[in-house]
């Protein structure tokens, strides 16, 4: 159960920011539909929502990096827009956001010039935040990822914020800096400015604020104080109906007959950049989901497995052996190949359907001459049927929708008779009908013995076609679960690292 570190301080009632009805659409997109957020005096308010609740976007308007579509925002009584980050910035709401702000390719002096920041306190807040062998000439690239999230605090630190808003601020940092960080935001509060902290660990949510904001799909549907147990209140906010609706989800016929001998993709005790002592094993003929919040390594796992990028620790394992990938190339060749979700990191968008599928082997067919276009063809054309790709506008891949850009992607390693498919979030931005063919489709890879890791930012999808959920926290595996079990509510509490509810004492 959570625990907090006893009665907070008391604060005024009168907000120092007031955001009420915010709402910011995308086109036909809701990113919030109606959020509300109210923050005192010295206080240290959590925002919590699972992923895609729009926290994000929420800081983003607050901030002044996104033009809201509708809502007010009042500091201290005033109603307020901003134009930029500077205008927000000058109004006293600093943020520090996911990832780091520096420009890879300036110094970090001239970072601080960027943003006016003055040098002498920024460098007294590094300190007090750990680091004692920063140099300003140092280029902001070659500078470690922990360090650059603190001395993107420190520079925020160092404009004297009324409200700092920390978006997941201690996600990658080590143990030492992120007590740091705890406790200098302790020490804001004590000296009576605001904190909007967002975070997925409830350790820190308990040892730190005072409220909670929760939203889910783009709405406040909650705020409760922290005090014990009150995170399983906040997961049932996160969820509402879905908790129930979740149980009831009749699960896809399984795949029982998967080849024999060893796991087709085997993860030894692996570790790169957030992701932390990672094992697991990937059976043939089975669909594997990967469950985590935001920041948690699924990033650097799936870059791992694709070539991208090289483990510091463990070893990767495929039919039995261990392999070491030099290159995506190389990760090709063994046969794991990575379906982002971003449809444009994998095409050529503006080359045709065929010549996007045909990529990865064409090369087979051509000795020393002109490539075999009919046996080109006609593997292409039986790829394009099996995914139902609509090619009306095939001359080009950019003018195909999301959905078949997607199915494009799938079917050029179908094509290639790839045996493990990388799936990263492949069904964003695509309507519920091209979900559930993809669903369908790789539960018949599945049948026939491909194998399938697939990561999904929306959970419901894991009992739509995954055997068991893999889930990461604080870049370890905390908790696998057969997918009988898998619904949002345990998916969730999973994700958040709390243990399983029959595991929670009466």
């Amino acid at each position: 159960m959570l625990e907090t570190t006893g009665a907070k301080k008391p604060v005024t009632t009168n907000p120092i920011l007031d955001a009420t009805g915010v709402a910011k659409n995308y086109g036909a997109v809701a990113a919030l539909r109606n959020a509300s957020l109210s923050v005192l005096p010295g206080e240290v308010h959590a925002l919590m929502g699972a992923n895609g609740a729009g926290k994000s976007t929420l800081v983003k308007i607050l901030t002044g990096a996104v033009r809201p579509s509708g809502g007010r925002i009042q500091i201290r009584g005033e109603t307020r827009e901003f134009s930029s980050p500077g205008a927000a910035r000058r109004a006293g709401l600093v943020p520090v956001y996911q990832e780091p702000s520096l420009i890879p390719d300036l110094d970090i002096a001239s970072n601080l010039r960027l943003t006016r920041t003055p040098v002498e306190p920024f460098a007294e807040w590094v300190r007090e935040l750990g680091v004692n062998d920063l140099s300003l000439g140092a280029t902001a690239r070659d500078v470690p990822l922990a360090i650059q999230r603190v001395l993107d605090l420190a520079r925020a630190l160092a404009a004297e914020p009324h409200v700092l808003l920390l978006d997941e601020m201690t996600a990658a940092l080590p143990a030492d800096l992120a007590e740091r960080v705890v406790d200098v935001v302790r020490r804001q509060s004590a000296a009576g400015r605001s904190v909007i902290f967002i975070s997925h660990r409830f350790v820190e949510i308990a040892a730190m604020c005072d409220r909670a904001t929760v939203l889910r799909d783009g709405e406040t549907v909650g705020v409760l104080k922290i005090e014990t147990g009150v995170e399983e209140r906040i997961v049932e906010l996160m969820l509402g109906a879905k908790i129930e609706k979740a149980r009831g989800v009749t699960h896809g016929a399984r795949s029982t007959a998967t080849v024999a001998g060893p796991p087709r993709v085997a993860v030894r005790n692996l570790a790169v950049g957030k992701l932390q002592d990672v094992s697991f094993e990937l059976a043939n003929g089975e669909v594997a989901g990967v469950v985590a919040l935001e920041g948690q390594g699924q990033d650097e796992l799936f870059e791992a497995l694709a070539g991208a990028r090289k483990p510091s620790a463990g070893t990767i394992e495929v039919d039995g052996a261990a392999v070491r990938f030099a290159h995506p190339a190389d990760a090709i060749r063994a046969g794991l190949a990575l379906v982002p979700g971003d449809r444009s990191e994998a095409l050529l968008m503006h080359r045709s359907v065929r010549e996007n599928i045909a990529l990865p082997f064409s090369a087979p067919f051509r000795r020393w001459g002109p490539i075999a276009l009919r046996k080109e063809r006609a593997t292409v054309t039986a790829a394009i049927e099996r995914l139902q790709i609509d090619t009306r506008a095939q001359r080009e891949v950019q003018r195909l929708s999301g959905g078949n850009q997607q199915k494009v992607t799938i079917a050029r390693w179908i094509a290639a008779e790839t045996r493990t498919i990388l799936c990263f979030d492949p069904t964003r931005g695509i309507d519920v009908r091209t979900k559930r063919e993809i669903y369908r489709l790789l539960r018949e890879l599945a049948g026939q013995g491909f194998s399938v890791l697939y990561y999904t930012s929306e959970l419901e999808e894991v009992q739509h076609v995954c055997d068991r959920a893999i889930v990461i926290f604080g870049g370890r595996v905390v908790d696998v679960l057969p997918v009988e079990i898998a619904d949002e509510a345990a998916l969730t509490r999973a994700a958040y690292g709390l243990p399983r509810q029959s595991e929670v004492a009466p």
